[in-house]
């Protein structure tokens, strides 16, 4: 009987890279794919501390991968993804810091990019291959009684990168596998070390560029007020794209008793709003875009756990689904620094929902 061929996502990381050692373990054909998303004319100056980032030059982390694909004995291919990268993912961040909103970058690259075009396009140079898979640490079961798949958090609560994949639907679960789903980060860089990698001991990447997010922005100042929750005038800006929800340094200001922090981001008024800790607490959230991964929600009106952001704990809430793809979401006990741009991701458990950007 023929094997079946998977396509492992191969970044340079360890995670990747324990992802393709564990298929082959499982008797997978395994083919590495890497995708391409850095633009050379990007204007950003260049360094070294750049590296380990998903948005970073790539010749340094091609040879490490390339090592790696031949250590294994499998084939690997490099497929272009900068085109699309920058239309879904680059653009779509400078027009949410523009809007006075906190993007995440991350969840729009794995939904839109990183399980859509790289298969794809994997799959239009002539690629064959059954299944795909990644070294993200989450679970795929299916559920017998309802027909679906579950997208679950990973065993290792510590390393679940659940929240990032929420967008993901039925026919992507359908054929994708997690092989560190069910693994500690230490077994992972066992299984590196065991199979002679040097990987094994890398340190993990932090964020999907790690300059300054004005590198990639590039915006000329707009400068506006700083004021408080009462309309104060104490400060002034050079542009609120660089003010996020919860910032309290850097903000210019003095002379108040307490500690104050940015509560909230005015685009239209080109204001960003200050006030002191408690003023960030809050019970309420809209989102919008809301995907479900089952296809539709559980039910017009019902009680879940809710991630405000991929290291907030979850927190129960009730949810009442509104018309098109939003929702209302009312917390048992308000949250702290709940940001419009972020998402919001729905759980069962540890089973995932589903999830929409946070508007207000």
């Amino acid at each position: 009987m023929e094997k079946e061929t998977v396509l492992v996502g191969l970044s340079g990381g360890v995670d990747s890279a324990a992802a393709a050692v564990l298929l082959k373990e499982q008797g997978y054909r395994v083919i590495g794919a890497t995708m391409l998303v850095w633009d050379p004319s990007l204007p950003v100056p260049q360094g070294t501390y750049q590296k380990n980032a998903c948005l970073s030059p790539e010749k340094e982390d091609l040879t490490e991968i390339k090592q790696i694909a031949q250590k294994l004995g499998i084939e690997h291919i490099e497929v272009d993804c900068r085109e699309q990268y920058r239309k879904v993912v680059l653009d779509n961040f400078r027009l949410e810091y523009a809007c006075g909103r906190t993007p995440n970058p991350c969840v729009l690259c794995n939904s839109f990019i990183k399980f859509g075009v790289l298969p794809s396009s994997a799959r239009a140079q002539g690629i064959l291959f059954d299944k795909f898979a990644t070294g993200h640490y989450a679970r795929v079961c299916f559920d017998e009684n309802t027909g679906k798949y579950l997208l679950k958090k990973a065993v290792d609560l510590s390393r679940d990168q659940s929240y990032f994949l929420h967008r993901l639907g039925q026919v992507q679960l359908a054929s994708v596998l997690f092989p560190l789903g069910e693994k500690t980060k230490p077994q992972i860089r066992e299984v590196a070390r065991a199979a002679g990698l040097a990987v094994a001991d890398k340190e993990d990447s932090q964020d999907f560029y790690c300059g300054d997010y004005n590198d990639l922005l590039n915006f000329p100042n707009k400068p506006g007020d700083i004021i408080t929750t009462d309309g104060k005038v104490v400060a002034r800006h050079n542009g609120i794209w660089g003010y996020t929800i919860g910032k309290r340094k850097g903000l210019g200001i003095s002379g108040f008793p307490v500690p104050m922090y940015v509560v909230d981001i005015n685009a239209d008024k080109n204001q960003v709003i200050i006030g002191p800790k408690e003023s960030l607490y809050k019970n309420r959230l809209t989102a919008c875009n809301v995907s479900w991964v089952s296809g539709e929600p559980p039910a017009p009106n019902f009680d879940c756990e809710i991630k405000i952001r991929n290291l907030h704990l979850p927190a129960k809430a009730h949810v009442r689904v509104l018309e098109g793809t939003k929702i209302e979401a009312v917390f048992d006990a308000p949250q702290l620094s709940i940001t419009a741009g972020q998402s919001a991701v729905m759980y069962n458990g540890d089973i995932v929902l589903g999830g929409g950007m946070i508007e207000s």
